[in-house]
């Protein structure tokens, strides 16, 4: 017979099948679990086997007294459901300790891993980790990096959720990039050319206008050549907009009191992957600001040069500056403000003092760019005219100018690339260890 409880079927008096974050509830009993052999490592008379389990590893004990099988029925990355003793054991991670008394044998490896994962750090080259990447993220602590960035992606839904901010997911298929330029992925759309998004901007500001506060966490595509430590083509970005703003500023508030409650969300939650990978969680109390003009002047000065490019930030500037906020101030971000019109896209609003500056912002983190946001244009007149400034046709931005036209609150957002939060979070040097699958210039597979 048969019965069907909330989360399995269940043959009827049938020992409980257990999660590891459980055991402790079960000290003294006998239960299921079930995962995959990490490694086996052999004694005389008994044996350690290592079990990954969804987000624990545990320490199971073999042993020719109570184990009702032979020790060589196990083999290294076979998926098991064993029948085993909860025993407490106060050296154990978990607290615990699994004495095995009876195996299920689901699957066997079909041949040996060509890459070793079973030690604490998987010591190859970042190509063979991102060519052997369906395998090499079984690795303990490979696979706590994305553990740690589903709790970056859940605490900042958390925030917004209860800074009243709506969901939204905007189509990926759109017909002309929002951020302008070359960098966008063209495709043929039934006979139409239609391009990947570059990013949700033109469809969160059109919410705006319908829940006044909306955010997204999605993918966005950008056909840049780059082949940096930095870059990729298809990352995550989360992506905020809010309605009847006073001033940009507001936003830059905002994404403070987000940061803040994220670090704490983490130290809360994810604590375990915290401490595995030795992350250095960063306090966020206020975050300076500086202005564009002032961040050049700076990264000048402490480097003892100036750059070709005086309309933007150089990598070395960024991290400069970084540097230097840290030194004073002892934070790890800092805001620069009123970046160059030329440099902002065509829906930045210029400041009114200065028409060149736009009331935008950067947000950087130990040394590099996190977060690019700022107020939008809200007025049609005003929006219309900067196209033509531009070259652009307005007619072709005829369902984007809707909103305008029709009446839009003042408003404005930003948007972080998740991956490159995640990689400075853990003071990686490329941001593609924080990347399940990344895509750049020459990677389409796995």
């Amino acid at each position: 017979m048969k019965k069907i409880t909330g989360n399995s079927i269940n043959t009827t008096n049938q020992m409980p099948e257990v999660e590891a974050e459980e055991l402790a509830q079960y000290i003294g009993s006998i239960i299921l679990i079930h995962g995959s052999i990490i490694k086996i490592r052999r004694m005389q008379g008994f044996a350690f086997v290592l079990l990954r389990t969804k987000r624990d590893v545990l320490q199971c004990v073999y042993s020719e007294d109570f184990s009702a099988f032979k020790l060589d029925r196990l083999t290294e990355e076979s998926c098991v459901r064993f029948t085993a003793k909860v025993v407490e054991e106060a050296r154990s991670k978990t607290g615990t300790e699994l004495h095995l008394l009876q195996v299920e044998i689901l699957s066997q490896p079909f041949e040996s891993s060509p890459i070793v994962i079973n030690q604490k750090v998987v010591d190859t080259s970042l190509e063979h980790l991102l060519h052997f990447r369906p395998i090499t993220l079984r690795n303990e602590r490979q696979r706590a990096i994305f553990k740690l960035q589903e709790g970056i992606t859940s605490g900042i839904r958390t925030f917004l959720s209860n800074e009243r901010f709506i969901e939204i997911h905007s189509p990926k298929i759109v017909l002309s990039g929002a951020e302008g330029g070359a960098n966008v992925f063209q495709l043929d759309y039934f006979g139409k050319t239609a391009y990947l998004a570059q990013s949700p901007q033109i469809y969160k500001q059109m919410m705006v206008g319908v829940f006044e506060r909306v955010y997204e966490i999605g993918p966005v595509f950008r056909a840049e050549k780059h082949d940096t430590s930095r870059h990729l083509n298809e990352y995550t970005s989360i992506d905020f907009e809010m309605g009847y703003i006073h001033s940009f500023y507001e936003i830059m508030e905002m994404e403070t009191k987000m940061l803040r409650f994220l670090m704490e969300y983490l130290n809360e939650n994810y604590l375990k992957e915290i401490t595995l990978l030795s992350v250095r969680i960063p306090s966020v109390d206020e975050i300076p600001a500086v202005t564009f003009r002032e961040a050049k002047e700076l990264a000048a000065t402490g480097l003892g040069k100036e750059f070709k490019d005086s309309k933007d930030l150089e990598p070395a500037e960024e991290k400069e500056i970084c540097d230097f906020i840290y030194k004073t101030t002892g934070s790890e971000f800092v805001f620069v403000t009123h970046y160059p019109s030329v440099k902002r896209p065509f829906y930045a609003m210029d400041s009114q003092d200065n028409h060149e500056e736009t009331e935008s912002f950067d947000l950087l983190f130990r040394g590099i760019e996190i977060t690019t946001g700022g107020q939008r244009i809200h007025q049609y007149e005003e929006q219309v005219k900067k196209m033509r400034s531009r070259n652009m046709d307005p007619g072709f931005f005829e369902s984007y100018l809707m909103i305008h036209k029709y009446g839009m609150p003042p408003h404005g957002g930003l948007g972080i690339g998740l991956e490159r939060l995640t990689s400075k979070l853990l003071e990686q040097d490329n941001v593609r260890l924080s990347t399940l699958f990344p895509r750049d210039r020459s990677r389409l597979e796995p």
